[in-house]
């Protein structure tokens, strides 16, 4: 429909064209002639033509369409659906809802397969380690958040970490209606439910294991948990199991008598008529350091950085830290790194220890620095004397190159206090933080290392570090990024080893259901970062003599590998560089545990709950008949026709300007035939 002002333009448009025409043709016409009417009827239509171009005028359209509710179809695709002989079942539940001709018609199905990640295809292979509903979950809500769209989730309900999925889902907006895939018949079985240890261990101490211990069955058994490594007996005890005593917890300590990774195998004896003995038996591993990073922290004054600092570092059980003030430093040796907090005149000392000793060490200035002394007792840097002070915040440089490190989010962390004025630098150093100051990038340092004749210094030039781990714990919820970060400080300042242009990074075991990742870092012969480099891995199963040679990818500021899908066992790698003669060797030990065989049934419980919490309704793989006719006949999942109103140009600019030229071209040449022009 036409609007009221357009209509009334259009004849606005019509009169003043044909007063135009008049006016020309025959009113201030020298000879009134018949032909005078004709040029009048071309000069009123091309004018007429041209101010309804300039008027465009345009009308409302309704368009009408047919909006299906969407039907959200995820299917668990982790090994566990495979472990209890649902697979066929799946891709058979799968393919009848396919083949359906109503449900097609009704609604606009999207088929997902999830276990660790939501996936949007159905690669139904059921290999997958690892298993998150929570998250799945918390994908498809953010897809379908503006839609309408029931979801089917076909799963077993074992979830193997992340978010517990039947209280989450309590948030999730759509109905969901879980299809429950293995068997929900309560059968007898023992069970390693959880094994806690530590990951490190000191030579010649003893360290401590908690284990968890469960059994479903109806009547009283006894049975009989032990510990081994190799032929030799660790640990053994009785256990005993009732219907109403179902779990025990027992914790006792295993000595460390060996330097490196000692494997040990727990095993709860399977009764003989255990179904599931796969979730009897969970090995572990412990790495047996004989000597442990001990840290001194010289600080003349009480802050709040020296409590974050220690609570960061000793995170690690590989490192101690000891706080001392410098009238109280005897004997440096007992330490492997130094942190001198603050240096004042009182810190004379502690250098002259330093530098006798060729220790490594960390400077740590800020508003209580002498500078004046700092500046006299070193020459590698020197700060101009202001007695001002000047907020830092912190900038990330991805180009350092002296240890592998990567951005934690420096630019939104607080700034750190530090003397006002110029930083004078007289030695080469390899900056990690540069300073922004009021919004405005610098190339001034806030954070470097040093490595000259031997020896390593890394220097913070602004005190807060505390602010800075609160932070860290208010973005994450922990203090890993913070305590890594300070932890690899340490690590190279505590390092006597030389810089290399090639290092790996590696763990020394892993856990079969772990990402197990290899990361190298190759410099230029400058000791810059080469992204330029083509790096190759070398695997080596020790135990089967099988070599796989895999290259490494390159991804922020290090060279990475993912060796997820190999097998347990000992493996020895070698990284090399093509093209360059540069070489770097480790080994790792793979401790076989798949924790998607560690389930005997499906969780019901939990699957009921969701269902529950969002108004849904659960099934069973043989129930796909009554699940479609539910889906069809419910009132909440109508098709929905809708309109859509357009604004539609009523003649189309293009057309509407060829006709104008069209009708002064034609005025044009009938004028020059009559000799008017």
């Amino acid at each position: 429909m036409m609007q009221t002002n357009t209509i009334l333009l259009i004849i606005v448009a019509f009169i003043i064209a044909l007063i135009i025409a008049l006016f020309q043709y025959l009113y201030k016409a020298k000879n009134k002639q018949r032909k005078n009417l004709f040029f009048a009827f071309l000069r009123f239509l091309s004018v007429f033509a041209l101010l309804v171009l300039l008027i465009n005028p345009s009308f409302k359209k309704n368009t009408y369409y047919i909006e299906k509710p969407k039907l959200v179809i995820a299917l668990d695709n982790s090994s566990s659906i495979k472990h209890l002989k649902q697979d066929q079942k799946a891709i058979q539940f799968i393919d009848k809802l396919k083949e359906d001709d109503e449900l097609k018609e009704r609604f606009d199905i999207t088929y997902y397969s999830f276990a660790e990640q939501l996936n949007d295809s159905l690669s139904l292979v059921f290999d997958q380690n690892q298993t998150n509903i929570s998250k799945a979950l918390e994908d498809l809500d953010q897809i379908y958040k503006n839609s309408i769209a029931p979801t089917l989730l076909i799963s077993d309900g074992n979830q193997t970490y992340g978010k517990d999925y039947q209280f989450s889902s309590s948030g999730y907006k759509q109905s969901v209606y879980p299809i429950i895939l293995g068997d929900t018949t309560l059968v007898t079985d023992t069970k390693i439910q959880q094994l806690n240890v530590n990951r490190y261990a000191y030579l010649k101490n003893r360290f401590p294991v908690e284990v968890i211990l469960t059994y479903s069955g109806d009547q009283s058994i006894s049975t009989r948990f032990q510990i081994t490594s190799g032929n030799v007996t660790f640990y053994s005890k009785e256990i005993s199991f009732s219907e109403e005593q179902n779990s025990t917890v027992i914790n006792f300590t295993l000595p460390a008598n060996n330097a490196g990774v000692i494997q040990h195998n727990a095993r709860l004896i399977p009764l003989d008529n255990e179904k599931n003995r796969v979730n009897n038996n969970k090995a572990f591993a412990v790495e047996v350091i004989d000597q442990k990073t001990n840290v001194l922290l010289v600080s003349d004054i009480v802050h709040p950085d020296l409590g974050a600092i220690k609570k960061s570092i000793e995170s690690n059980e590989r490192r101690s830290l000891v706080i001392a003030k410098p009238s109280e430093i005897k004997n440096l040796d007992d330490y492997q790194m130094i942190i001198a907090y603050q240096p004042n005149s009182r810190f004379r000392g502690l250098y002259e220890q330093l530098n006798t000793l060729r220790k490594n060490y960390f400077t740590i200035t800020g508003t209580n620095t002498d500078w004046i002394f700092l500046n006299r007792v070193q020459n590698k840097y020197t700060q101009e004397i202001t007695r001002q002070t000047e907020y830092y915040i912190p900038r990330f440089n991805s180009n350092y190159g002296a240890f592998l490190f990567e951005d934690i989010g420096f630019q939104n962390y607080p700034p750190l206090i530090g003397t006002f004025g110029e930083i004078r630098m007289n030695t080469n150093y390899d900056p990690l933080l540069f300073r922004t100051i009021s919004n405005i990038e610098t190339e001034e340092p806030l954070l470097i290392t040093i490595e000259q004749d031997g020896i390593r210094e890394a220097v913070l030039l602004g005190e807060g570090l505390w602010r800075w781990r609160a932070q860290n714990y208010l973005d994450a919820k922990n203090f890993e990024s913070f305590d890594e970060f300070l932890g690899k400080i340490v690590q190279y300042l505590a390092s006597s080893k030389r810089k290399s242009r090639l290092n790996t990074i590696s763990e020394s075991f892993y856990y079969g259901n772990s990402n197990i990742k290899i990361k190298a870092e190759y410099f230029t012969k400058n000791y810059e970062f080469d992204r330029r480099g083509n790096l190759r891995i070398s695997i080596k199963n020790k135990d089967t003599e099988a070599t796989q040679t895999i290259p490494m990818i390159l991804k922020n500021n290090s060279y990475e590998v993912d060796l997820s899908n190999i097998t347990s066992g000992n493996y020895d790698y070698t990284v090399s560089v093509v093209g360059e003669n540069i070489t770097r060797s480790g080994s790792f030990t793979v401790l076989e545990y798949d924790v998607e065989q560690q389930f005997l049934n499906a969780d019901v419980t939990k699957l009921k709950q969701v269902a529950t919490n969002t108004n849904g309704k659960h099934y069973y793989p043989n129930q796909n008949d009554s699940l479609i006719n539910n889906l069809l006949t419910d009132k909440r999942y109508q098709v929905i026709q809708k309109s859509k109103e357009n604004v539609v140009s009523l003649i189309d600019w293009k057309y509407l300007l060829a006709i104008v030229i069209v009708l002064l071209s034609a005025e044009w040449f009938a004028r020059k035939y009559n000799g008017l022009i």
